[in-house]
């Protein structure tokens, strides 16, 4: 093994009692917590020959493994990341060793990708780590374990070493990362709806809180967008419940949105499928627009010239994947949102 990785760590890993039928399986399970090896950088390193038993080298994850076969991994130290670290400006509103919260302004991407290749999250958090990154899967950078969209505003954890990024992971497939979301939206959704009733995975529970449950998968024509499906795809849940209503009658209303799960423009496509769109969205609201004679011609024009989807990350908890420290933020509606909200408020009370 000296001459695999000369510069590697060496972990040494003896496989227990009744062992998975996988190589890969097994190590998942045993591989000790301390060492902060996730699922996926365990698959890396075996597809890149790091993983060996007696001197052999074990390439296949599904090579079959025994009780006290003695499995060495070689652990390289973090590499430098490709992507530039930049001097942007962040707001931090918790930071340690281990993870890092943020409160995203609008119009950030948070990971760099074909078209946004700077001015991202991750260039900014790069800058800001200036080099004080254990790695994650073997690389120092960030570790993103969840996204909001670029004109989304609002909170974001990040992990700074690979056990921050196996605990923050597994709570996310988990459910247990509280995620609470303020929208703007068209309309009011109302339990007395014979509408809303009728719509397939749409049902309301104690409170009046509205359930969205349904399958979300790419459009079948635009691939940039999600759909609601009734086969394949990707299992969705959404909550809401209205906070604030505008207009008599209600043609608009600030909606508290909480998520089970944790696709992509998850809230922005299940408010849209019930008829809620959310004002602004381009992707997913269509034309729909509101109407001066229900909110007056000032706050209609704010609304229907409104520049992103009304929606911000509003609250954020999670077990501190380190120490189980309970950690709870949050964070105040931007001044576009407070802005609009105040226009309306105007209307309803006058």
């Amino acid at each position: 093994m000296s001459d695999f990785m000369p510069e590697a760590r060496i972990l040494s890993v003896v496989i227990g009692a009744a062992p998975p039928d996988r190589l890969d399986k097994a190590l998942a399970r045993d591989v000790p917590e301390e060492a902060a090896l996730s699922r996926s950088r365990l698959a890396g390193m075996i597809a890149e020959g790091a993983v060996t038993r007696e001197g052999r080298v074990l390439a296949d994850p599904k090579t079959r493994v025994s009780e006290g076969d003695v499995i060495e991994i070689a652990i390289e130290d973090a590499v430098e990341t490709a992507t530039q670290a930049e001097d942007i400006p962040l707001t931090i509103l918790w930071e340690d060793d281990d993870l890092i919260v943020i409160d995203k302004p609008v119009g950030m991407v948070v990971h760099p990708a074909p078209g946004s290749s700077s001015g991202t999250l991750v260039n900014a958090l790069l800058h800001h780590f200036g080099g004080r990154l254990s790695g994650v899967g073997g690389e120092k950078r960030p570790g993103i374990v969840h996204r909001i969209d670029k004109d989304t505003s609002g909170l974001l954890v990040v992990a700074k070493s690979d056990r921050a990024h196996h605990g923050l992971a597994a709570q996310f497939e988990a459910h247990s990362v509280e995620r609470h979301y303020l929208a703007l939206v068209h309309g009011v959704p109302d339990a007395a709806d014979p509408r809303l009733r009728g719509i397939r995975g749409v049902s309301f529970e104690s409170g009046g809180i509205l359930k969205i449950a349904t399958q979300l998968a790419r459009h079948r024509t635009d691939r940039q967008r999600q759909a609601v499906t009734e086969g394949g795809g990707r299992h969705a849940v959404t909550r809401a419940r209205v906070v604030e209503q505008f207009g008599a009658p209600p043609a608009a209303g600030l909606v508290e949105c909480w998520l089970e799960t944790g696709r992509t423009h998850q809230i922005r496509v299940h408010l849209s499928h019930v008829g809620h769109a959310l004002i602004g969205d381009q992707t997913y609201g269509g034309r729909r627009r509101l109407a001066a004679k229900a909110v007056g011609d000032v706050a209609a024009m704010a609304a229907n010239s409104f520049p992103r989807q009304a929606l911000h990350a509003a609250t954020l908890g999670f077990a501190h994947p380190v120490t189980g420290e309970w950690l709870q933020f949050a964070s105040p509606l931007p001044s576009d949102m407070e802005d609009l909200i105040r226009l309306l408020r105007a209307v309803t009370s006058a």
